[in-house]
């Protein structure tokens, strides 16, 4: 009998268990289970019919035997809630019930033998279905994003555009740089819908930071206790968040920003059980949309208007006019957010700076450029001491610090310009950063920082953002991807990179559209360092720039590189290396085609002199240290002294050389040229006569030193007015040049216009016009507008206007070149002073006296000043306003 008792109670207990199964199966019917909670439910159900069954046991074994009761080992930790109790086994969590309760079990470890359980009581509407469970009206939680917000018009209407849809959901996704307003922009598309949400608009509108998978999940569990709030104390986190995402699942019309995804696999379970509403997401990184069906909107910076209306809203918000006038602080504001990129974030924290300091724009784009470290991390009182440029972009670094050359390669590209790199630019990085590199680092890295939007990037070209490169390159020792010598280091690589990517000679036609390129960021590099830092890398590189800017007529510019070029050698090399002597010999050249003699000659002097005490008489840069020399001297008017010291390298070229050798042949064609600017023609000839005979028979009759010493014997007939046999000596030096240089070079451009100006000469307007008019169209578009050829060319059209009586457009064309030659080379400049006699003697012809006769004067006093009273120039002007007497 003992036994049967002891078995009874296993029968009995079955039956509990059994009438509980069923009741609780037709109870959950009538509840019912929504999608989300189904897996859930279906294990509360098995821990409840294993806790009625336990239960059952315990009561009647309490009744039945009066015995002490056992403790089992590792028994799970039990929990009373009023006058209900629920016991659960090892292995078991989620919804379970008693007669009157519900319960959430949630199982934990509490040793390495044990577990603990733990209960949370629950209203009955937490297990109502989440599709009865309807939204509190204009249910939100937008962030405060949205206080001074100016312009992006067209971005609203285009993420309006992108998110309308029917019942699917539809998702759209704003990438963009760090700090150029994407939360801003979903903040205030955000809250224009929660404003239509009573009239039909979304409901709820939702936001969720969602830089981490926690932060997603805590950003659904919060809305769960928004859409029921008796759920806050009763379920965990992970539960509330399987519940919101439930909800989401089951209702149409809601709106859910997801703001600042790092990674969009973060986002994918969510979206995946997301069938019909609308999301929001925003993204430094702009790849990965395309599995989220997303429609993209990349976001730029602002126009210049709209940056500078929102410095000054925040710059003067609750304050009284700055100044008298109220627009002080508006001084050096349009410099300011220039400096800044037109980048929001910005231009806030300049803006809230400017408000708390008082100072004005201006004021504060002095203290950036001096002190950038400091400005760009630094923040306003009471502003988020996190959300300055330096730290937002030091984020994003840190998520891509594990890519091979990331870093190096974002501070190399900041030394440039913010007009597009070309990317072949960087074909010798993997060779600079040796032995570790690999050939697919370069890529790689160049598309994980398009997708932070660091850069931007297509097939051919890297564009960085200015204030990108700006904080870049500004050295912090608190921030490990700006440290001072990675900084240094990444400047010298950009020169070496640069270096090496420049054609061979800065004067070749075929290398202008190269150097076109490069330019932008050599002349970034050079402004952005100064020549303390400067190698003799750079050195090479600022004067061959120099080269090139002096050949496309770009004179000023070219000569602040020769003497940094010039600076750098001197403290890299000293004095004497024959790349210090060059570089001051170029300085001197420029000097004189400013026509700044006053300076060029005493360099030339220094610099011969310097080369025949280094260097042997006959050295490449001795000797071109002489002809550069004779030709200033030449210019400045001392014809006499420039034949002396052609005739002294003639002489010692033959001596050393021979007559044969291509320099001994150079200096008799200089000597030549010194004799007819004297009008010794009578020399000249004879000598360029013998050196076209020797080019031609040592060099060959296509050389380019042949064809140059044809056409300087043609220039010669053309001054003895001998042009029977000038005419045909530039015809056939044109053609030459056009087959052997090419239509574009240089020197066949100066062929046709000296072939057009021998046709003027020989009265035959007809062919000289339209010569001319084709010479300036291939000048501008070869050379450009500014260059010196192109305005001689200019020059020279509109003579040939006056000579055929076309005074309008002659003046006009005059005018025009003058007022180019002043701007371009300057008032004083022989070019110029040329332009101005030009224009006098057009207004003599038109009859207008009063123009003509006072130009005339104020050029001759110029031309006195400048050039002395013997020069030719000066002695024409002077003839000139005395026939007009």
């Amino acid at each position: 009998m003992t036994g049967m008792r002891r078995r009874m109670p296993l029968w009995a207990g079955s039956v509990v268990a059994m009438t509980a199964l069923t009741g609780l199966t037709v109870y959950l019917a009538q509840v019912g289970l929504d999608e989300a909670d189904k897996l859930t439910s279906a294990i509360g159900l098995f821990v409840g019919l294993a806790g009625l069954a336990v239960a059952g046991y315990a009561l009647v074994a309490n009744s039945r035997d009066q015995g002490p009761e056992r403790e089992r080992p590792h028994s799970p930790r039990q929990k009373s809630a009023g006058s209900s109790s629920i016991t659960v086994e090892d292995g078991t969590a989620g919804i379970a019930s008693t007669i009157d309760r519900a319960y959430h079990v949630r199982r934990h470890a509490r040793a390495a033998d044990q577990a603990g359980v733990t209960r949370y009581a629950l209203p009955d509407s937490a297990i109502r279905p989440v599709s009865e469970v309807a939204a509190p009206p204009r249910l939100m939680n937008l962030p405060r994003h949205t206080g001074v917000f100016v312009g992006r018009d067209t971005e609203l209407a285009a993420l309006e555009a992108a998110l309308r849809g029917g019942r699917d959901v539809v998702v759209a996704a704003v990438h963009g740089l760090g700090g150029v307003g994407k939360s801003t922009l979903a903040a205030r598309y955000a809250q224009a819908q929660a404003v239509r949400s009573a009239g039909g608009g979304p409901n709820p509108v939702w936001w969720i930071t969602a830089d981490s998978p926690a932060a997603v999940e805590a950003g659904l569990a919060g809305l769960a206790v928004a859409l029921q709030p008796e759920l806050a104390t009763a379920l965990p986190l992970k539960a509330l968040a399987q519940r919101a995402t439930a909800w989401l699942a089951a209702h149409e019309n809601w709106l859910l920003v997801l703001d600042d995804v790092v990674d969009p696999a973060d986002v994918a379970p969510l979206l995946d059980r997301t069938p019909a509403g609308q999301v929001l997401m925003t993204s430094r990184l702009g790849e990965g949309r395309h599995r989220a069906g997303a429609r993209v909107l990349r976001l730029d910076v602002l126009g210049e208007q709209e940056a500078i209306e929102l410095l000054m809203r925040i710059a003067t918000h609750d304050r009284p006019d700055p100044g008298p006038s109220g627009h002080e602080s508006l001084d050096g504001a349009a410099e300011l957010v220039a400096e800044l990129g037109r980048l929001p974030l910005a231009i806030e924290q300049a803006g809230a700076y400017l408000h708390q300091s008082r100072l004005s724009a201006r004021a504060y784009l002095d203290l950036l450029r001096r002190r950038p470290a400091v400005m760009y991390d630094r923040t306003a009182r009471g502003a988020d001491g996190e959300r300055t440029i330096a730290r937002i972009w030091r984020l994003t670094l840190d998520r891509l610090a594990e890519v091979p050359m990331a870093g190096p390669l974002l501070r190399i590209l900041a030394w440039y310009g913010a007009e597009p790199i070309p990317r072949t630019l960087l074909d010798d990085l993997q060779v600079l950063e040796g032995e570790d590199a690999r050939p697919a680092d370069v890529p790689h890295a160049l598309g994980e920082l398009a997708a932070y939007n660091m850069i931007t990037l297509d097939a051919e070209t890297v564009t960085v953002h200015h204030l990108v490169q700006a904080v870049a390159r500004t050295p912090d020792p608190a921030d490990p991807h700006r440290r001072p010598a990675d900084i240094d280091a990444a400047r010298d690589q950009a020169t070496t990179l640069l270096n090496n990517a420049i054609p061979g000679r800065p004067d070749h036609p075929e290398g202008r559209p190269t150097w076109r390129t490069l330019l932008p960021h050599i002349s970034a590099l050079a402004d952005h360092t100064d020549t303390g830092t400067d190698t003799p890398v750079s050195a090479y590189l600022l004067n061959e720039t120099g080269l090139f800017l002096e050949d496309q007529g770009a004179v000023t510019r070219a000569i602040d590189y020769f003497q940094r070029a010039n600076i750098a050698y001197e403290r890299l090399l000293g004095v004497d290396h024959p790349n210090t002597m060059t570089s001051r010999g170029n300085l001197a050249t420029a000097y004189q085609t400013t026509g700044d003699l006053g300076r060029a000659i005493p360099l030339f002097e220094a610099t011969l002199a310097d080369c025949e005490r280094v260097l042997a008489v006959v050295h490449p840069h001795t000797l071109s240290s002489r002809y550069d020399l004779a030709y200033a001297y030449q210019e400045a008017g001392d014809v006499g002294r420039a034949i002396t010291l052609h005739e002294v390298t003639l002489a010692d070229c033959e001596r050393v050389l021979g007559g044969d050798h291509p320099y001994t042949m150079t200096s008799r064609n200089n000597l030549a040229i010194a004799c007819k600017a004297a009008g010794d023609l009578g020399r000249a000839i004879p000598l360029y006569e013998a050196t076209l005979g020797d080019s031609e028979r040592v060099l060959g009759g296509d050389h380019p030193d042949t064809l140059t010493s044809r056409y300087n014997l043609a220039t010669a007939y053309y001054s003895a007015r001998d042009l029977r046999r000038a005419i045909p000596l530039y015809e056939a030096t044109l053609a030459d040049r056009e087959r052997v240089l090419g239509g574009d070079h240089l020197d066949t451009l100066t062929s046709r216009n000296d072939l057009a100006y021998a046709y003027r000469e020989v009265g035959d307007l007809g062919r000289a016009i339209p010569l001319y008019e084709q010479t300036l169209a291939e000048f501008e578009r070869v050379l450009g507008g500014d260059h010196p050829e192109t305005l001689a060319s200019r020059n020279n059209l509109a003579y040939a206007y006056q000579a055929a009586g076309d005074l309008d457009r002659a003046i006009s064309l005059y005018e025009a070149t003058l007022a180019d030659r002043e701007r371009v080379l300057g008032g004083d400049h022989l070019d110029t002073l040329t332009s101005r006699n030009n224009l006098a003697t057009a207004h003599y012809s038109a009859g207008d006296l009063g123009r003509a006769i006072p130009l005339l004067e104020a050029t001759l006093a110029d031309c006195e000043r400048v050039l002395g009273p013997d020069h030719p120039l000066t002695i024409a002007v002077r003839g000139n306003l005395a026939a007009l007497g």
